[in-house]
């Protein structure tokens, strides 16, 4: 919750210095209520192995904090499994009421991971995490919601000076740190709510059990 509301408070701050894009069109979203929603492993188009596993340990906080029943990551990735899907592109193509015959959900969400892990580049070192997100409605297979998210480690460090040598020095040990740490961790989270969480410009609609239930997303209250 600490860090869902520190999100929120600097997402509010950025907002007021950097130009949004439009709002999304929620008439969809709004017109097809889901009440339940199950994560679908998601497509890694990166080098990382990791990746997968770090962004789903992230994903169900800002979902469920939205609204939402989300459901167990392991239970669904265990029951894939038990049916012979076991690759991520396998199972988005999957039909839709396949999913919902199997799982009962209300809406599933597909997952794209673009970006994951540290690079050095001359003078920096930055962890970055870029995904993608689409939320599909199992009953009719209606497009209710994407967007697109990042975040880097960059964000969170100012210039600490030093001249030329001491940025050299600096990137090549925020790289070991942010490599040994697997800082793609603590990146993947701000993604992840940045990409979903309700309170968010163009995140989730509010869900069934939260309290604003009903109320216009922030994105349409910005109109």
């Amino acid at each position: 919750m600490l860090r869902l509301f520190l999100f929120t408070i600097s997402t509010a701050f950025l907002s007021g210095c950097v130009s949004l894009p439009p709002s999304h069109d929620y008439s969809a979203f709004r017109n097809s209520d889901p009440h339940s929603i199950i994560v679908l492993p998601p497509v890694n188009n990166t080098p990382e192995v990791i990746a997968p596993f770090s962004l789903l340990s992230q994903i169900i906080v800002p979902i469920a904090e939205s609204g939402y029943y989300v459901y167990p990551t392991a239970v669904v990735e265990q029951t894939f499994k038990s049916n012979g899907l076991t690759v991520a592109e396998d199972i988005h193509a999957l039909p839709v009421s396949k999913i919902r015959e199997i799982f009962g959900a209300d809406a599933a969400l597909y997952i794209t991971i673009e970006e994951y892990g540290t690079s050095y580049v001359i003078l920096s070192s930055d962890t970055i995490v870029t995904a993608s997100a689409s939320l599909i409605d199992l009953k009719t297979g209606t497009l209710l919601w994407q967007d697109k998210a990042t975040a880097s480690s960059a964000e969170t460090r100012g210039n600490s000076g030093g001249g030329l040598v001491g940025m050299l020095v600096e990137a090549a040990l925020n790289q070991i740190i942010e490599t040994v740490t697997d800082r793609g961790f603590d990146i993947a989270a701000i993604t992840t709510n940045r990409l979903l969480f309700s309170e968010t410009h163009n995140g989730l609609l509010y869900g069934p059990r939260s309290p604003k239930y009903g109320q216009p997303a922030p994105s349409e209250k910005a109109k």
